[in-house]
């Protein structure tokens, strides 16, 4: 799927806060971003994590599922990314059958 005309989320955003976890952890192996293009793919990284993602757009916002590993392990899950009035990021990151995280980012 490609993104509709106006959507204001694509491009590379900056992961700066979660609910989960430190600043020191999410930047663990390099710095923790979401990456949002417009082919209808994209990528996550935070922690050990690394993920891709299939995305489902809107104007103002975009819902994924993603694929990766964490520390070796195959895992799963699900999520959105909503813009919020400050044009800051607001994440909601699910693991498959586990935690359920809020992340927060800028623009790159």
């Amino acid at each position: 799927m490609t993104a509709p005309a106006g959507c204001k989320l694509i491009g590379k955003w900056r992961i700066t806060k979660a609910d989960l976890w430190d600043k020191a952890y999410l930047d663990l192996v390099e710095l923790a971003y979401l990456l949002i293009r417009a082919d209808g793919r994209g990528e996550i990284l935070f922690g050990a994590l690394t993920a891709s993602l299939d995305l489902e757009y809107a104007r103002e916002m975009v819902f994924f599922n993603w694929s990766g590993s964490d520390e070796g392990d195959q895992i799963t899950g699900s999520g959105s990314a909503d813009l919020n009035s400050d044009g800051t990021l607001a994440i909601e990151f699910s693991f498959h059958n586990g935690d359920e995280a809020e992340l927060q980012a800028r623009k790159w």
